[in-house]
């Protein structure tokens, strides 16, 4: 196995945070694992467990806090929107000058860099999702032709160190996308992800069944289309591209393609799983989301 220089802290111990550290550490990197409360507890007794043909521990550090001379060549932000800002003022005054926003979110960051310091954030979003299981993670990188890892500096430009983090992420095996516009990008997100959820929250008692409701696939097929469509009226151009085809596509035959999603391995990994165990972040997208369309 080759052998990476990069000194690499996950900050953030659930799915995503874990899945990236599992993945970095694999093609050499040295990986800490920043984890608290009880996760941290389940870490330091058992390390980072998780499934691949078996159950395998990932080669990582795991840690409560970091100092301010601790350096890192990239700090992958894995929490939960609401939780951002407060780890970027424990990271304020740290040495290490990249730090990888993997977030829902529609910030157009300058808040971050106010917070962490200008030019150290590099916004992304996260390709992958599943769960944790009695401490062993079961999850899995998203397919790369419906969501790789997409990043991009907050200017636009290909800059070295993009060039270089995708090169890293091609060593540990991780589709990935560079984006022009992250914020862009980000919205174009949320106009598909909010009614993907709002469809499991308002399902009842049983939203792992909501594939069965034939008026619930077609409410939530009416509002992807009215999202994206409202999104093409204000002169967003849609990000990817391919969003574009749930502008055209009848509401009928959308209602059918997302009741098949809805019920497959893929719907229950990457859409159900974390709507369960993200509801209040979802909450909250969901409210800035639809401000965020009366506003603009």
């Amino acid at each position: 196995m080759k052998e990476y220089e990069n000194r690499v802290l996950i900050y953030g111990a659930g799915v995503i945070g874990s899945l990236y550290a599992v993945k970095l550490s694999a093609c050499g990197c040295n990986v800490a694992v920043l984890a608290r409360g009880s996760r941290l507890k389940e870490l330091q007794e058992k390390g980072l467990l998780y499934y691949e043909n078996g159950i395998k521990e990932a080669r990582v550090r795991v840690i409560s806090e970091i100092t301010d001379q601790d350096k890192f060549d990239y700090i992958f932000l894995t929490v939960r929107a609401e939780q951002v800002i407060t780890a970027l003022e424990a990271l304020r005054r740290n040495k290490s000058s990249t730090i990888i926003t993997m977030v829902n979110t529609l910030e157009k960051y300058q808040n971050w860099e106010n917070t962490a310091g200008k030019g150290r954030i590099l916004p992304a979003f996260p390709g992958a999702g599943g769960s944790i299981e009695n401490g062993i993670l079961n999850a899995k990188l998203t397919p790369a032709i419906i969501q790789p890892t997409t990043f991009g500096e907050i200017n636009g430009k290909k800059t070295d160190r993009v060039k270089q983090l995708k090169k890293l992420f091609a060593a540990a095996k991780v589709p990935v996308q560079i984006v022009p516009d992250m914020h862009v990008w980000q919205v174009c997100h949320l106009a598909m992800v909010v009614p993907l959820a709002d469809a499991y929250y308002q399902a009842g008692k049983a939203p792992e069944r909501v594939a069965w409701d034939k008026n619930s696939m077609k409410i939530t097929a009416k509002r992807l289309k009215r999202n994206f469509n409202l999104l093409g009226q204000k002169g967003i151009c849609l990000s990817p591209g391919k969003m574009k085809l749930i502008c055209f596509l009848p509401v009928p035959l959308l209602a059918c393609l997302l009741k098949y999603v809805y019920k497959s391995d893929f719907g229950n990994m990457f859409m159900y799983q974390h709507a369960m165990k993200a509801k209040e972040e979802m909450k909250l997208l969901h409210r800035d989301f639809y401000k965020y369309l009366k506003v603009h």
